[in-house]
């Protein structure tokens, strides 16, 4: 099939808002497309649009509920193959099962690789996605991954933010690489918060290494899940002497007690992406910013075959 000169936008049901500021950028519009449910929850999908040998992205995050937009996703890349689209890419601004990317004990799955095989089998061509969990999970594809970083893009709105005297803080010491590049990039000294793990919800603060004393620090990270480890470093910066303390993230899950935990904490800032779209309550001091113009580039340069990688330093 030979692909024609055309881009076409695929939005499952998972982060439609994403997909339609998507299309704004790219002055194009999602393509006419049914997902609904059968009676018995089970999905049903029909696109009205010609795709054939068209260019098409399909716009959908692994979030919660996360096995509902997986499935979703996969009966898309079916549906479009099927269809005769000339190249198929996913779009997970949100790459879901990130978190189990190897056997760390014994009888547990390797969810991540799971999520890598079933999306290449059901007819994805190529990967874009946003700040994976673990960077390596690109190794899990034989087919092309563009993982772009959000940083540029939460950066400019912690550059808005006027902070002076910064200190970058990462909530843990995987982190350091991500915290690394902030504080180059702001030209601002590191400090780690030393955490013990109890539990997948639950973490115990150390201390912190380096100096936050008389501080405005920005702790980052990739994401917000229950919100325990990065609430617990703002609470230890504050007890270390900090004084402004903002969060920045590129994922948003907040799921369990996260919105409480946020609201309590000493943060005077939170700053997100729209990766995930936000349902229910949000934290009192949170501030969106989005990832589409972002995503509306890459897509571009993919489709051009034009450089991706020039896009992970640009501040938008």
């Amino acid at each position: 099939m030979q692909m024609t000169d055309r881009i076409v936008l695929i939005a499952g049901t998972a982060h439609p808002e994403l997909a339609r500021a998507v299309g704004q950028h790219l002055d194009l519009p999602v393509a006419n497309a049914h997902i609904g449910r059968f009676p018995d929850g089970e999905i049903d999908i029909k696109v009205y649009d010609d795709i054939r040998g068209g260019d098409v992205f399909v716009i959908q995050p692994t979030c919660p509920p996360v096995n509902e937009n997986w499935i979703e996703l996969l009966l898309l890349l079916d549906t479009l193959r099927r269809a005769s689209a000339g190249r198929i890419t996913a779009v997970m601004p949100y790459y879901g099962y990130a978190r189990k990317d190897r056997k760390d004990e014994g009888r547990v799955p390797i969810s991540a690789k799971v999520v890598a095989n079933t999306l290449v089998s059901a007819g994805c061509n190529r990967l874009l996605t946003i700040d994976m969990h673990a960077a390596q999970i690109q190794g899990f594809f034989d087919i092309p991954v563009d993982h772009l970083y959000a940083r540029p893009v939460l950066m400019s709105a912690v550059k808005r933010l006027n902070i002076e005297n910064p200190v970058v803080v990462t909530p843990d010491v995987g982190g350091i690489k991500m915290a690394r590049a902030w504080a180059k990039t702001l030209n601002a000294d590191l400090a780690i918060v030393d955490k013990r793990r109890i539990s997948g919800s639950e973490i115990a603060v150390e201390h912190i290494i380096g100096s936050v004393e008389g501080r405005n620090v920005i702790i980052v990270d990739d994401m917000i899940s229950t919100g325990g480890s990065i609430s617990e470093a703002a609470g230890v910066a504050r007890r270390h002497g900090a004084k402004a303390i903002a969060l920045a993230a590129s994922h948003a899950v907040f799921c369990g007690p996260a919105v409480a935990r946020l609201d309590a904490c000493p943060a005077d800032k939170i700053l997100i992406t729209d990766s995930i779209p936000r349902r229910g309550d949000s934290p009192r001091q949170l501030e969106v910013v989005s990832v589409a113009p972002l995503i509306a580039r890459a897509i571009r340069n993919i489709h051009r075959c034009e450089s991706v990688s020039s896009l992970f330093e640009e501040v938008s």
